[in-house]
């Protein structure tokens, strides 16, 4: 059972038949020319936008001051100690209260 459906336009390789390039033949030339306008008109807009963009000039707009620091984030509840020591250092001072 072939996996690929079989088309009179293609031989037992999957390469094209004489029936197949006779059938576009009559279209070879139509796509051809679209195909050119089409390229061209999408080279034309994006050479437009980028000699468009290439004019603009920033010199007129505000750079803000640096950012300032980050505030320190809030207590979360999850301990991040350094040591063991330090672990039980903690819970001692939390028994004591």
């Amino acid at each position: 059972m072939a996996i690929i459906p079989r088309s009179t336009y293609y031989d037992n390789h999957y390469r094209q038949t004489a029936a197949l390039i006779r059938a576009r033949r009559p279209y070879l030339v139509r796509n051809i020319f679209t195909g050119l306008g089409l390229c061209g008109f999408v080279i034309g807009v994006y050479s437009w936008t980028i000699s468009a963009v290439a004019q603009d000039d920033f010199s007129d707009v505000p750079i803000p001051d640096a950012p300032a620091q980050a505030p320190h984030t809030p207590h979360t509840g999850v301990e991040k100690a350094g040591s063991a020591a330090g672990l039980n250092q903690r819970r001692e001072q939390t028994l004591k209260r």
